[in-house]
């Protein structure tokens, strides 16, 4: 059983100058979740879904320091006093980017860590391996490198590697953000396992439709406070309607739009109205993974999505286009003229999948002034007037000061497209830019990207998010 009683907790970090603060968490949060119940957390980003989790999983406040009040009962232990080992025998823990949790290079020894750091013996280790990868259909991932998988391949090692050490209690921080659909039907499964199998399960997440038949209690947070809670039926029976006036996403699956797709190879009157890119190919050493387009379209001024499983080389693709491979061969042309690999810097930018890799300052607002180029005649105090009023067209402008690396996954995402926006740049590439946001914030990219197509920029979206497709995308490509 998890009995949260009464619990606020805030987190203390810094600002850009260095001075402390305490920013974000729960406030006088009380929730019991009992054995066998599988639960649901959602609500805005940042509305202290993550912080339940690692309440739960002991990361709060052993790990993540800050003001802790209330108390919190994991199995009976008390968290606040227990260390992170004593309850990890007890709960297991997925999060929303699987490399964050590995601790070894092949897919075998993944699954036997932490039951090897429990002390069990070697051949019941053995054993649960067997077991769990049967039950778990990931056999033909066994022995292999963890850097050879899919996404969607480390998703399914990660649960498995929790499934090994046969916690009680498994919580799972929006699992579901960087997989296609295939991959969310496997997650789907393996969630149904859990809860057959009697454990508590508890998630965070903003995709909800997968989890609508699994559901007991949906807990629905604002502002670090529990809102709502609605049961089994109510949830199976919301319409699209109710749940968008909830803030919530959609509990029913929803289809790909029929639209106009952009890699016909016919003739165009105009060619400088496109992007085009001719005989792009790539292969990774060593690997027949790569891409290989003799010839694709891409409308200026319009927003076009590139779907398809993950695997099927779109982020590739998104690496090729930006001049990032140098390896790659093929031709990219606009605005009448051939862009060679080296100037394509110049022609694109890209937001990437795992945005981590892209924030490099020490406040939100200085990170957005670095992707803003200097113009003659423009003052630096008008360049942060306009840094300052996209941050506010995204809800971050209370977070200007704030270090990157201190916000919540959804935070940072948005961090990462406010700089993209301003760079200028005539051609803007998303790669799942929706990773991680709520329906609000979801819908707030939807109404930039727009807006980047009314001033005329080439807009390319990498995304299984279909609501994001169905709001915000002229034309749909498909890579297969």
């Amino acid at each position: 059983m998890i009995e949260i009683d009464n619990v606020t907790f805030r987190y203390k970090t810094t600002d850009a100058a260095g001075n402390p603060r305490i920013v974000g968490g729960v406030s006088h949060l009380t929730l019991t979740v009992a054995p066998g119940e599988f639960v649901v957390l959602a609500g805005d980003s940042g509305c202290g879904k993550t912080t339940v989790t690692r309440l739960i999983n002991g990361l709060v406040p052993h790990y993540y320091p800050g003001e802790l009040e209330g108390s919190v009962r994991v199995a009976g232990i008390d968290a606040a006093k227990a260390g992170i080992g004593e309850l990890a025998a007890h709960v297991g823990s997925v999060f929303q980017n699987p490399r964050s949790q590995f601790f070894n290079v092949d897919t075998t020894s993944e699954l036997a860590f932490a039951s090897e750091n429990r002390c069990m013996e070697p051949d019941a280790i053995r054993e649960s391996i067997r077991r769990v990868a049967r039950e778990m259909d990931i056999e033909a991932l066994l022995d292999r490198s963890i850097f050879a998988l899919s996404g969607g391949e480390k998703q399914k090692i990660a649960c498995a590697s929790v499934a090994v050490a046969g916690p009680e209690i498994i919580v799972l921080d929006e699992p579901s953000s960087n997989l296609d659909a295939e991959g969310i039907k496997e997650l789907e499964k393996t969630l149904a396992l859990w809860k057959s199998e009697g454990k508590i399960v508890v998630i965070a997440e903003h995709r909800l439709y997968y989890l609508a038949k699994l559901a007991d209690r949906l807990i629905r947070m604002k502002d670090g406070e529990i809102v709502e809670e609605i049961g089994r039926d109510r949830l199976r029976s919301m319409t699209e309607e109710e749940a968008y006036a909830r803030g919530l996403r959609s509990l029913r699956e929803v289809g790909l739009p029929e639209r106009r797709t952009g890699n016909n190879t016919e003739a165009h009157d105009a060619d400088r109205d496109f992007l085009i890119c001719r005989n792009l190919s790539f292969r990774y050493k060593h690997s027949d993974h790569g891409i290989d387009f003799p010839e694709l379209h891409f409308r200026r001024g319009a927003v076009t999505a590139i779907v398809g499983r993950n695997g099927a080389g779109k982020s590739t693709f998104a690496r090729v286009l930006c001049g990032l491979e140098r390896r790659a061969k093929g031709q990219v042309f606009f605005d009448g003229r051939e862009w060679p690999r080296k100037k394509r810097a110049e022609l694109c930018y890209s937001i990437m999948q795992d945005v981590n890799h892209q924030l490099f300052t020490d406040s939100v607002l200085e990170e957005v002034l670095l992707s803003m180029p200097e113009r003659k005649g423009v003052s630096e105090k008008e360049r942060e007037k306009a840094a300052r009023e996209m941050l506010g067209r995204l809800d971050l402008l209370p977070l200007a000061d704030t270090h990157p690396m201190a916000l919540s996954g959804g935070q940072k995402q948005r961090v990462a497209i406010a700089s993209g926006v301003v760079s200028g740049s005539p051609v803007l590439l998303f790669d799942e830019p929706t990773s991680g946001l709520d329906l609000s914030h979801m819908r707030q990219v939807g109404e930039l990207l727009k807006l980047l197509r009314e001033e005329g920029r080439t807009v390319l979206v990498i995304t299984h998010d279909i609501e994001l497709v169905r709001e915000a995308a002229d034309e749909v490509v498909r890579f297969d």
